[in-house]
């Protein structure tokens, strides 16, 4: 079985950064595309970012594409989302998941293991 543990959550002021980081125990993680999902109160949980095995490719949503970065290093079991220019709406808890699809999917049902999530707070 794999687990899953996000850190670096937070709360922060709208236009400053913060750096989530999730370790992984999964055996054989570099077989896995990891991703990011957001939920805050009240919605459904909501894609952010995903990135392939190999790291060579991404899939970020809409509304956080050139402001937030994946990536990982697959020595350390690490996946990372470095978010920029922050924004109120951004306010959610953060989870970290990886699938066995070879493609970094948005598609909330692929994912086979999930953190527990952090938090992230953007005030105004």
């Amino acid at each position: 079985q794999g687990q899953l543990v996000e850190s670096g959550g937070g709360l922060v002021q709208a236009g400053d950064s913060l750096r989530l980081s999730c370790e992984a125990s999964l055996r054989t993680f570099t077989t896995y595309a990891m991703g990011w999902f957001r939920q805050a109160p009240g919605k459904e949980r909501e894609f952010v970012a995903a990135i392939v095995s190999s790291g060579t490719n991404t899939n970020y949503a809409d509304s956080v594409k050139d402001r937030f970065t994946i990536s990982r290093d697959n020595a350390k079991k690490t996946v990372s989302l470095q978010m920029d220019s922050l924004k109120p709406e951004d306010t959610a808890v953060y989870y970290c998941a990886a699938t066995s699809v070879s493609i970094p999917t948005a598609r909330r049902e692929l994912y086979r293991f999930w953190g527990q999530g952090t938090q992230v707070t953007v005030s105004s």
